[in-house]
């Protein structure tokens, strides 16, 4: 009778282990990213704000081209573990190479649709005449540093399928260091202004690729894996990567909509947003940390031919993210009059952005949930489901948010909205991990 619990705990407490060992550096490495803009733009702000306006008009749009590729990441991640789960170092290293291919193909693709359309991408985004010239200019040149962007996704996909979360931590802090060095110097030692900031923040990028492919030319060496391209590889790698890129799609659609309904509501109400969302992302990152978890532990289990263990440790993650988003909520629910005063002064602004505070302090238990059941459908390569059920949960959401401006609703309808869409995903990702379909083992599913 003591066995079974001891045995249990000692289960619970190994899961725990490799949870934190892999999502900790995770974490470090998701918020290192969003300081890369940030840096920038508190640079390239002190030349003037046109120049910071053409900055927020280009970030935007490389912010999303990178975000529209992060299935780069997550599809070789889940590759990649399920080799190592079955003991075939060799094959997952080869399998990361043929995502590392993929990724410099399509940058190459991406660089030749962008520079000769930048300034037409820049005036569809609505940039104004005085900040255009700046905007095209920085976009153009840091088009040059989106292969090695897309290199360092696919890259960190390979460690972490490896269960290697800490080398890209380490990655990413040197690339925060260099970048902000780089645009400094670049911007007002040698006086290059905005493009300087651009030419920084490439440089960077390329040097953070550049440490990625050394880390795994060595990994491939040691194990005698082939660095040639393999075009069946890398079409196998797009076709994984094609269903994640529709769920992303979904997703960004969501997020624009949600943007778009809250324009509509008035000025008070979408700065009101913009800072509620902000804090939303930011929650995000220390959920997404559990899911990267997820992803490289489920495919391991798989790999190894361990239902049981992969059931197992989604059931403790599941856990982990109730309790983590738990924690977030009540985190929220206790500095919002601290958090608001931060973004603006105004009383308006604050009095549309606190209650949709406490349904995003709510809906925290909801997105755990949903960030970890993500995360482990991933790792079981179950990206078909996921685009379908992202898909469903887009069609939902849409006329449920386009009505609110249209029923006289408030900032609070749209968030309400917000909180019924991560429901609809919170129910989709249940009866699927409850359906038991995601299990398949092996060394490739």
């Amino acid at each position: 009778m003591t066995q079974a619990p001891a045995t249990s705990r000692a289960i619970r407490h190994r899961h725990d282990r490799e949870i934190v060992a892999l999502a900790v550096p995770a974490f470090g490495a998701l918020v290192a990213e969003p300081l890369f803009v940030m840096a920038d733009s508190a640079i390239v702000g002190h030349l003037g704000t046109a120049q910071l306006a053409g900055l927020g008009v280009a970030s935007a749009l490389l912010t999303t081209a990178v975000s529209v590729f992060v299935f780069l990441a997550y599809a070789t991640t889940a590759a990649v573990a399920r080799r190592v789960g079955a003991g075939e170092l060799r094959a997952a290293i080869r399998q990361g190479m043929d995502g590392i291919w993929l990724a410099l193909l399509l940058g190459a693709a991406v660089i030749a649709v962008v520079l000769p359309t930048a300034p037409g991408i820049v005036e569809l985004f609505g940039a104004s005449q005085t900040a255009a010239p700046y905007a095209t200019t920085y976009l153009r040149i840091s088009a040059l540093g989106i292969p090695a962007m897309l290199v360092v996704l696919a890259a960190t996909g390979v460690l972490r399928g490896l269960q290697d979360t800490r080398t890209p931590l380490y990655v990413a802090i040197g690339g925060f260091v260099a970048n902000a060095a780089l645009n400094a110097v670049l911007v007002y030692g040698v006086g290059l202004g905005i493009a300087g900031s651009a030419w920084g923040t490439v440089m960077a990028q390329c040097g953070m690729a550049t440490v990625y492919l050394v880390v795994v030319v060595r990994g491939a060496r040691r194990h005698g894996a082939s660095l040639r391209p393999d075009t069946a590889g890398i079409r196998a790698s797009a076709q994984a990567g094609v269903p994640l890129l529709i769920r992303t799609l979904s997703l960004r659609a969501i997020l624009m909509i949600a943007t778009a309904v809250a324009a509509r509501l008035g000025d008070a109400d979408i700065a009101a947003h913009q800072i509620v969302l902000s804090l939303w992302s930011l929650l995000a990152f220390a959920l997404d940390a559990i899911a990267i978890a997820g992803q490289a532990i489920i495919g391991r289990y798989l790999g190894a031919d361990d239902p049981l263990g992969a059931r197992d440790a989604c059931r403790r993650m599941v856990q982990w993210g109730i309790a983590t988003g738990v924690g977030l909520g009540l985190l929220v629910l206790a500095t919002r009059p601290l958090f608001l005063p931060l973004f603006t002064g105004d009383p308006r602004v604050h009095q549309a952005a606190l209650p949709a505070l406490i349904l995003v302090a709510v809906s925290q238990p909801i997105c755990g949930v949903v960030f970890v059941l993500d995360g482990v459908l991933m790792g079981a390569g179950d990206g078909r489901y996921l685009a379908w059920a992202m898909l469903l949960t887009l069609a939902v959401f849409a006329p449920v948010a386009l009505i609110v401006p249209v029923l006289g609703g408030a900032l609070t309808a749209l968030w309400a909205a917000m909180t019924l869409m991560m429901t609809v995903r919170m129910v989709t990702l249940w009866l699927r991990s409850r359906s038991g379909h995601w299990i398949v083992t092996g060394a490739t599913r």
